[in-house]
């Protein structure tokens, strides 16, 4: 969210090209994460214990732990500044909700993978949903839109560029679904396999495509309200503040503060 929101109000829609592309990297890695799973019977995590020397395996484990304890951490302030924006609850409130809250999500997985999927995509769709209402507010220019699609690097553009990419394919994600694909029913054949894979792909076409549009989205409304208006934003709750402001309309930072609660 950061890195798209920043994105937007500093470069405007010149970097759209880079949440593409990381989508379609996205896609392709984590396909094959899962194929491996499907083929082999054991997780990524399982297969690079067993490939490769034991200095190696550590290494991966640890940047593997940092990168879960990272993108963990963002999620737990994403929880915390959206309960702030929404109702005014101070950050150790939040904090304390935001614990609740994955005990809750354990407690959906006891109920099987299905449920707990069936939960996210509820939760993706309220995002979807908040950023409709934010672009139809924002009323970007859809011409400049379709021209950020096109690839360019304006100046200074490199890291947000980098941390486009980072933001999108995320190693601990890669783990996570080589293993997921092993709680599904999948017949012990041949055919059967080639049939998992298939409906894998489609399943990840799917979902990344959903996360394609609301990260494009939030680029959108950064560009079409911050870049416009010259502002640079490079924080949430600043985001959240000047949305009203500038569009002129109490439910636009309501529509983000629910929006980012989801997300988080």
């Amino acid at each position: 969210w950061a890195t798209d929101i920043e994105a937007g109000s500093r470069f405007g829609y010149s970097l759209l090209w880079g949440i593409l592309i990381s989508n379609l990297m996205a896609i392709l890695l984590q396909t094959l994460a899962a194929r491996l799973g499907i083929v082999t019977g054991r997780d990524l995590a399982q297969v690079c214990r067993a490939s490769y020397p034991r200095p190696v395996a550590w290494v991966l484990w640890a940047l593997a732990e940092i990168a879960i304890a990272a993108t963990d951490l963002a999620e737990v302030l994403g929880t915390i500044l959206g309960l702030n924006l929404l109702f005014g609850l101070p950050l150790l409130w939040g904090c304390v909700v935001a614990v609740l809250d994955t005990f809750l999500l354990l407690l959906i997985q006891r109920f099987g993978v299905r449920k707990m999927e069936a939960f996210i995509l509820m939760m993706v769709g309220i995002i979807a949903i908040g950023f409709c209402i934010e672009v139809f507010i924002a009323r970007p220019v859809w011409s400049a839109v379709a021209q950020g699609f096109a690839v360019s690097l304006p100046a200074g553009a490199i890291l947000v560029a980098v941390s486009i990419v980072g933001a999108t394919i995320m190693p601990h994600n890669l783990y996570l679904h080589s293993a997921l694909v092993q709680s599904r029913l999948i017949a012990d054949t041949h055919t059967g396999r080639r049939e998992a894979c298939r409906f894998n792909l489609i399943d990840t076409v799917v979902a990344l495509n959903g996360a394609f549009f609301v990260n494009a989205a939030i680029l959108i409304v950064a560009a079409a309200v911050f870049y416009r208006h010259g502002f640079v934003v490079t924080q949430l709750q600043q985001a959240g503040a000047l949305l009203e402001g500038l569009l002129g309309s109490r439910v636009a930072p309501i529509a983000f503060g629910i929006a980012l609660l989801a997300a988080s």
